[in-house]
């Protein structure tokens, strides 16, 4: 067993990187959606037709208000997730060098 594999057992520091890792992911599907709803032709940003349709099929089936709360509180996640295993990491240096 290596060093790492031990700290991986006895740390939350695994389970910490890979929710890091699905928070990045849904962050990115969520700009994935807003940004199709808010693309006329597939290009970029573009303002609505005259007709509010946005010329992407189903991008009007996207609610921004309701993905910008979804992107807004996964931020909120990844930034506590963030913290918890910086101060897991810091733990582990103070194991390794033996002071409290």
């Amino acid at each position: 067993m290596t060093l790492f594999g031990l700290f991986d057992r006895v740390t939350a520091a695994p389970q910490l990187r890979a929710s890091l890792e699905r928070s990045n992911t849904r962050v990115r599907e969520i700009a994935d959606r807003v940004s199709k709803a808010s693309l006329a032709n597939g290009d970029g940003f573009a303002l609505p037709a005259a007709d509010g349709s946005t010329g992407v099929p189903g991008a009007n089936d996207v609610d921004v208000e309701a993905e910008m709360v979804a992107l807004a509180d996964e931020q909120l996640r990844y930034t506590a997730t963030a913290k918890l295993l910086e101060k897991t990491y810091a733990s582990l240096r103070l194991a390794i060098k033996g002071e409290r």
